[in-house]
């Protein structure tokens, strides 16, 4: 019996040894005792993914691996090995080896945002890549377009939502190059009226300028309902009107605006650059009808803001409306002074009687001086001496220094032209009627069918006539 017993206890306590034995075993895979392997970051990623070695290859020559490496969190578009080897092929390289470090460099950070972005996350919108080969060193824009599958700069997202420990991956088709203005406008299906007109009937003047790397450009692009909205009352040029959407010598932020001129590389019959009026007190407009629905889109080679409308080439009536400096000079021609159409007059292109215009043109704070607005058969002629028609006299016209008479205004008297100006004026004036102290503040504001000059006060012609 004791035997049994004792056979009974060894027998219990082998079980229990075996069973703790087997749960030690169990407790391996516990992750509180051995922990799994930590998730791969986004160069560990890339370098355990076959179709991605170019990728690695790329980021390896670029001393780049260390910052994919980093905290971010980060976004990448990865391109494929084959992807790659279009690029390579497109641009005239025989291996990655052959690529300038610095332009490497660049177009591998366009593959790089900031910030963790699933797919799911993503809309039909602008982004900023990391690259800084923007112009003036301004950070890319990336187009997402997400109207089938997503797409990033016409390149397609095969593989999405490669997560790892600092950020995602997204497998893409296309290495993303470096794009120019065009290549902005070739990627935005909302741009397509204006790619058209571009390069309508073969013509390449727009995309071989807006393509040029050693330009700088600020380019004002119609989206296409504005195309489908636009009218062309003066049946002006197509490639006219496109050249008044262009400035050049300067990319201009939204941040850079302000209420001011700037010059388009559109001409009048003289070869004068017509003038554009930029407003920004309500969101930022040009020429007082077009407003800019997508600012800041950043290429190589300049800033594009997407426009909702086509500007026309401003006539001198054009930026009386446009410029709220001018509002008091506006209902003076207008409801002051129903009997006489100004509008209509002003409105008139070269080449028909009596344009072209020189208007000297008082701003608000000039009939602001005046005790009272005379009545309309006082205004009238008022009006008329601030006009000189069949002439186009720009500041380089005048006497570089001393006194120029005018032509007869529509009023039929003459005025002075002072240079060089007193008090901060650019020039100073002195009217039909003898008064001085007048100041011309601006110059050159240059339209199809005139130019307008800004007075600080109001002119009059001689009471004797």
């Amino acid at each position: 019996m004791k035997k049994f017993l004792k056979m009974k206890q060894f027998t219990t306590v082998l079980i229990l040894a075996l069973f703790f034995v087997a749960c030690s075993d169990d407790d391996n895979d516990n992750p509180l005792i051995d922990p799994p392997m930590a998730m791969p970051d986004i160069a560990e990623t890339a370098i355990a993914t076959p179709d991605l070695s170019s990728l690695v290859a790329a980021l390896t020559r670029a001393e780049l691996v260390a910052t994919v490496q980093g905290d971010g969190p980060f976004t990448v578009f990865a391109p494929t090995n084959d992807a790659f080897a279009a690029f390579l092929s497109d641009n005239g390289f025989a291996t990655l080896e052959d690529v300038p470090v610095d332009v490497l460099t660049q177009v591998l950070l366009n593959h790089v945002v900031a910030g963790k972005n699933l797919s799911s996350g993503f809309s039909t919108s602008y982004i900023s890549s990391s690259s800084t080969a923007g112009v003036d060193g301004r950070a890319l824009s990336l187009y997402v377009d997400t109207t089938s599958g997503v797409k990033i700069n016409g390149s397609t997202v095969t593989q999405a939502d490669v997560e790892a420990s600092n950020g995602v991956v997204h497998i893409v088709d296309k290495v993303i190059g470096l794009p120019t203005i065009v290549d902005h406008a070739i990627n935005n299906p909302g741009l397509t009226s204006l790619v058209g007109a571009l390069t309508a009937d073969g013509n390449t003047t727009f995309t071989d300028l807006l393509s040029d790397a050693s330009g700088k450009f600020t380019v004002l692009a119609p989206v296409n309902d504005g195309f489908t909205s636009f009218m062309n009352l003066n049946d002006n040029d197509i490639n006219d009107v496109l050249s008044n959407h262009v400035i050049s010598g300067a990319a201009l932020a939204a941040a850079d605006l302000s209420n001011t001129y700037a010059n388009t590389v559109a001409t009048n019959s003289d070869g004068d650059a017509l003038s554009i009026y930029i407003n920004t007190d309500d969101g930022v407009k040009f020429n007082g009808t077009s407003t800019a629905a997508i600012a800041d889109i950043v290429a190589t080679n300049g800033i594009v803001h997407a426009v909702d409308q086509v500007i026309d080439l401003p006539t001198v009536v054009t930026f009386a409306t446009a410029d709220p400096n001018f509002s008091t000079l506006v209902t003076a021609l207008t409801e002051l002074t129903p009997a006489t159409d100004f509008v209509a007059v002003l409105s008139t292109l070269t080449g028909t009687d009596p344009a072209p215009f020189t208007v000297f043109a008082p701003t608000n704070d000039a009939f602001g001086k005046l005790a009272a607005i005379p009545d309309e058969a006082g205004l009238t002629p008022i009006l008329q001496h601030h006009v000189i028609a069949g002439a186009n006299i720009r500041s380089g016209d005048l006497t570089a220094d001393g006194t120029t008479v005018t032509p007869e205004t529509l009023e039929g008297d003459t005025f002075q032209i002072i240079l060089p100006g007193t008090d901060g004026n650019i020039a100073n004036v002195v009217d039909g009627a003898n008064n001085d102290g007048i100041g011309i503040d601006a110059v050159d504001v240059q339209a199809i069918n005139g130019v307008i000059h800004v007075l600080d006060t109001v002119l009059f012609p001689n009471s004797d006539n």
